[in-house]
C-alpha cells in the first residue's frame, strides 16, 4: 500500500512523522508533495525512502491513499491540478473541516472520506474524526480506521457535527494549554514558584486526568466530586470558576461556528463560483 500527501505543513507531516514512529507505515510506502518543496525535502532526509514526488500529480498516481492537507483557499488549484489523474479505487482524504465531502465528490471521480486529526496524534493518542462519502467500501472504510488506529482512536462522526467534534478534539488542546499557561502565569506572579516547576506539575496532572477519564473508570463529574470535598479549597475555587466562566463556552462555540460558516462560504464560491463550474459526479 502507498500513502501520499499532498501538503506536508504543520498537520500533513504531524500525520507523516506518527505513522513511521508508530510502525503503521514505512517511510518507503510514503510519497508526497507540497507547494514548498524543502519542507518534503526534510521530511525525506529525516526519513530516508519517503518519496520527494515531483507534483501533487505524481503523488495521485503512485499512491492507493490521498491525504489532502492543505489550506482551504488551495484546494481549488489542487483540484484542478489533480481531477483527470485520479482513479475511482483511489481513496482522496481530506483533513480540512470547512471542505464538505459533497464538494470533492461533486469535483473528483473517486472515494471520498474525511478525516480530522488532533495534533495528539503525534503521540499516537486522541481521537481522530471519520466521516465517509458515498462511494466508500466497507473494506475502504476499515482500511482506513485500521491505518489510523495506530495514531489515534478513529471516531465515526456524522459530517453536520464536524465543527463542534472538531472544537472538542482537535481544537481542544491548544485551549487547554491556554488555560494552564493563563493559570501557570498567575501561580508564577502570585506565589513566586519556578515556572519550570509549575509547568512540570501541570503537566503531570493533564497526563494524570486523562488517564482517570480514558481508563481509570472517571466520568467528568465523578472526577470533580471526588476531589472537590464539600467545604473545602477545591469546591471554594470551583465555585469562582463556574461564575466567572457562566456563558464563555457557549460564545467560544459561537465563534468558531461562525469562522467555519465563513470558511465553507468561501470554498464553495471558489469552488463553484462562476469561473469553475464543473458537472456534479
Amino acid at each position: 500500500m502507498k500513502v501520499g500527501f499532498i501538503g506536508t505543513g504543520s498537520m500533513g507531516s504531524t500525520i507523516i512523522e506518527a505513522l513511521i514512529q508508530s510502525g503503521a507505515l514505512e517511510p518507503s510506502q510514503l510519497i508526497a508533495s507540497n507547494r514548498t518543496r524543502n519542507k518534503v525535502q526534510q521530511l525525506a532526509a529525516q526519513y530516508p525512502g519517503l518519496q520527494l514526488a515531483s507534483s501533487n500529480v505524481e503523488t495521485v498516481q503512485e499512491s492507493d491513499i490521498v491525504f489532502l492537507c492543505v489550506k482551504p483557499s488551495e484546494f481549488k488549484a489542487v483540484l484542478n491540478e489533480i481531477a483527470q489523474y485520479v482513479k475511482p479505487s483511489l481513496i482522496i482524504v481530506s483533513i480540512t473541516s470547512p471542505v464538505l465531502i459533497s464538494h470533492l465528490e461533486r469535483q473528483l471521480s473517486c472515494k471520498i472520506a474525511k478525516i480530522i486529526p488532533s495534533v495528539t496524534n503525534y503521540v499516537w493518542s486522541g481521537a481522530s474524526l471519520c466521516m465517509y462519502g458515498s462511494r466508500i467500501q466497507t473494506e475502504d472504510r476499515l482500511l482506513l480506521e485500521q491505518l489510523m488506529m495506530s495514531i489515534s482512536r478513529p471516531v465515526q462522526v456524522s459530517e453536520q457535527y464536524t465543527r463542534i467534534t472538531s472544537d472538542i478534539s482537535s481544537c481542544g488542546p491548544a485551549f487547554i494549554a491556554f488555560f494552564v499557561q493563563k493559570w501557570i502565569e498567575a501561580a508564577v506572579e502570585v506565589t513566586g514558584i519556578e515556572r519550570n516547576e509549575a509547568e512540570r506539575l501541570a503537566s503531570e496532572m493533564l497526563l494524570g486526568t486523562g488517564k482517570l477519564l480514558t481508563e481509570g473508570g472517571f466520568s467528568l463529574e465523578h472526577l470533580r466530586q471526588r476531589v472537590a470535598v464539600p467545604g473545602g479549597i477545591t469546591a471554594e475555587a470551583l465555585r469562582l470558576l463556574d461564575g466567572e466562566l457562566d456563558g464563555v463556552f457557549q460564545q467560544l462555540i459561537q465563534v468558531t461556528h461562525a469562522k467555519y460558516e465563513e470558511d465553507l462560504h468561501k470554498v464553495e464560491s471558489q469552488l463553484f463560483g462562476e469561473e469553475l463550474n464543473r458537472p456534479q459526479c
